[in-house]
């Protein structure tokens, strides 16, 4: 993880992010880019050339001076931090923003609850979630002594997660104590005795370890829904990160049907990373 990229708006929440990244990065020895985008709207991006132009000075001297204050804190004291600003209209484009800097992870603050409203201005989370081809984190609180020493892995034990597996280890194996597999096992079609569910398990790690070493780490649970599943679980066992594998705009992977990456990302209270498969 050498690249970390925070939108910003200046909120409390895209603070919690800003945290967030500073932690990450200080462990990686990572840049963070502050990102923030000045969405002119579509009036003014009908106006002549020249006038356009002075507004676009105006905003951007303003979003610098915002910029210096905003980025004035303790927490960021030895972390490479690079302000970005960019004529975007949409949020959408934080993943042209990212591949242009080769950048590693999106880390965003959102409100959730009742859907990504308010924050980055209605469901620009949401957007920035589905589009991105790099893992994105959502933080929705001030997490005080943010660490991942604990990570829960949704994963159904198919083929196409074992990229998100391999994914997952490779970011948190050197900082989590303990990473969970955590596989939801629900009361209709794909319901699975747990003799089915061992030999998936067994069948997953060995084309995607070679060994059978992290069948320790794996978890069953039972609930109506994949999102409940994985949030009560990781409340019960004081997980710091949950990790959804989602397909992005091509909605999410088979395990996880409708919007169940966004849902998890919309009630977990807990930091909540997807990874795109």
């Amino acid at each position: 993880m050498k690249k970390i990229i925070v939108p910003v708006d200046f909120s409390e929440h895209s603070e919690y992010a800003l945290k967030t990244a500073a932690k990450l990065a200080k462990k990686h020895d990572a840049e963070v880019l502050a990102l923030h985008m000045l969405e002119m709207s579509t009036e003014a991006l009908s106006v002549s050339d020249e006038l356009l132009g002075q507004k676009a000075v105006f905003f951007m001297k303003l979003a610098e001076k915002k910029f210096n204050d905003f980025l004035d804190k303790d927490y960021l004291e030895g972390v490479k931090i690079t302000p970005i600003i960019k004529h975007l209209k949409v949020f959408s484009e934080v993943n042209d923003v990212a591949k242009q800097h080769d950048a590693d992870i999106i880390i965003m603050g959102s409100h959730g609850a009742n859907g990504f409203e308010e924050m980055f201005i209605g469901s620009n989370t949401e957007r920035v979630v589905r589009s991105s081809e790099i893992p994105v984190l959502v933080v929705k609180s001030n997490v005080a002594n943010i660490n991942f020493d604990v990570v829960a892995l949704a994963c159904d034990f198919s083929e196409e997660s074992i990229e998100s597996y391999h994914h997952t280890m490779e970011m948190f194996q050197d900082i989590a104590s303990k990473i969970y597999l955590v596989h939801v096992n629900l009361p209709n079609e794909k319901f699975s005795s747990t003799a089915q569910l061992e030999k998936m398990a067994v069948n997953f790690f060995t084309k995607a370890d070679k060994h059978l070493r992290s069948l320790e780490n794996v978890r069953y649970v039972s609930d109506y829904t994949v999102d409940d599943g994985i949030v009560n679980f990781s409340n019960k066992h004081n997980v710091d990160l949950i990790v959804m594998p989602t397909h992005g705009r091509k909605g999410l992977a088979r395990f996880f049907k409708g919007s169940v990456g966004e849902e998890v990302v919309n009630h977990s209270p807990i930091p909540v990373l997807t990874l795109k498969i």
